[in-house]
């Protein structure tokens, strides 16, 4: 028996359906939520992108997300070697390497964010944000960023933390900690968007946030839509491919995949709702890009009672919020290295970890520009902002793109239909047609267009 046959047959699932649903919505729910989701939606006008990206969630995010998990579970392999279990003479495993590359790229980045909210957790409780100001506020947060060791120390830090837990496995590791996790961060959440509420300019923040202005759309709106979802969602990087692999075999996959698309829609709104009002409190501006989250809260909780103390709460929800999300990314290439080249599971995590590392610390000392390598320029852009813009607006949409085509139509309905409907005992069968034609036709036909738009072959 080969070494991989014996890796197949250890593989470890989750536990339960809830415990499914945890881990798939702590993949989805992350910084893309409580950080991006509101400085993007600033940076676009407000609730015309808002319409624009759930249209992108409905007839792209969905069913790619769904076709990830009928990859994942049909095959049981990491994000490589489903393609290659699927269609073993074929270069559709190419759409798998593409998703480990693509979860690198976004980690690089990513491990940098969320090592300044860790290092916010621990300025928050040692009450460096009493009496701040708007001023304070951006100076903090620049001196965060701007600094060489402090920032690459945080990302370390991230990294070691989210590499202990992953080492501990699927059970005793990613579900442990999701199914602990996700309840608080809900919680947590809820609680700051109601206070927030209690703000002067909630009213003005949650026009912004809702009111539909239909002269704003642009193809370059939509092209940054669909990027959040596929950023937002975790799918094309192979996250949920290889979560799905995990999943029970009586899960109901077009449920739970609707159930993780509304959650997650639902903590990035109750996100915006707790930052827009304190944007137009604080005169702000809504567009102040990657630094709203980190100047905007601290202000709104140093104005109420016992304030210091929801601001701690508030970063300890969005540390755990993107430690979820990092465990989903960095688990892509783990499987890979586990499954494709035969390495343990630690190291798989340390080579992993590392790779990030390295790499990441380019991202650290150029997230502005005031950093040790803000002036860098690649095509136009800071390191930091070529690694977002390489995953989220071209290698995500070219994968979905691809996914997209390989199930439509390389793969049977029938057994497209087996696997959906558990073997018959789910009674879905309409809606995994509609499911067929959307992914077949629809999801495919606006990716093309999407991608055709952001190369300015055509503009829409």
């Amino acid at each position: 028996m080969k070494k991989n046959d014996n890796i197949q047959n250890k593989r470890e699932t989750f536990s339960s359906g809830l415990t499914i649903f945890f881990a798939t919505l702590g993949s989805a729910v992350g910084l893309g939520n409580i950080w991006k989701f509101p400085y993007v939606v600033g940076m676009n006008g407000g609730g015309a992108f808002l319409v624009t990206y759930l249209v992108c969630v409905l007839l792209v995010g969905l069913p790619i997300m769904i076709t990830e998990f009928y990859i994942g579970r049909k095959t049981r392999k990491n994000p490589v070697g489903a393609y290659k279990a699927l269609n073993p003479k074929s270069s559709w495993k190419s759409i798998g390497f593409m998703g480990v590359a693509s979860a690198f790229l976004i980690m690089f980045f990513y491990s940098c964010v969320a090592g300044w909210v860790y290092s916010y957790v621990f300025k928050a409780i040692k009450g460096d944000f009493a009496n701040i100001t708007t001023d304070t506020s951006a100076q903090i947060f620049g001196n965060t960023i701007t600094g060489v060791i402090p920032p690459i120390a945080w990302q370390i830090a991230v990294m070691v933390l989210v590499s202990l837990i992953l080492v501990l496995g699927v059970k005793k590791g990613i579900e442990r900690i999701t199914k602990t996790l996700m309840p608080v961060l809900f919680l947590l959440i809820i609680i700051i968007a109601i206070k927030s509420l209690t703000l002067p300019g909630a009213g003005d923040g949650l026009k912004f946030l809702f009111h539909v202005d239909f002269s704003k759309l642009s193809g370059g709106m939509f092209l940054t839509a669909l990027g959040l979802a596929f950023f937002k969602l975790s799918i094309g990087v192979g996250c949920m491919t290889t979560y799905a692999s995990y999943f029970t075999d009586d899960n109901n996959m077009i449920g739970t995949s609707a159930k993780v698309a509304l959650s997650d829609t639902l903590v990035s709104l109750l996100a915006g709702i707790a930052i827009f009002p304190a944007v137009f409190t604080f005169n702000v501006a809504p567009g102040a890009g990657p630094g709203l989250l980190f100047m905007t809260i601290p202000l709104v909780f140093s104005k109420i009672p016992f304030g210091n103390i929801l601001l701690v709460a508030f970063f300890i929800l969005t540390a755990i919020a993107s430690t979820t999300a990092m465990l989903s990314l960095v688990e892509v290439p783990v499987a890979y290295f586990v499954e494709e080249k035969g390495m343990s599971r630690k190291k798989a995590v340390i080579v992993s970890a590392l790779i990030i590392i390295v790499v990441g610390i380019l991202a650290s000392l150029s997230a502005d520009k005031g950093s040790f390598l803000g002036g860098v320029s690649i095509f136009g852009k800071t390191i930091f902002d070529l690694f977002d813009y390489l995953s989220s607006n071209i290698l995500l949409p070219i994968i979905g793109l691809l996914m997209s085509i390989f199930i439509g139509y390389f793969v049977k309905k029938e057994d497209i239909k087996k696997e959906l409907s558990n073997n018959g005992s789910l009674k879905i069968g309409k809606i995994i047609d509609m499911f067929y034609f959307v992914i077949r036709y629809i999801t495919p036909l606006l990716l093309i267009v999407v991608f055709l738009n952001s190369i300015g072959i055509i503009k829409v």
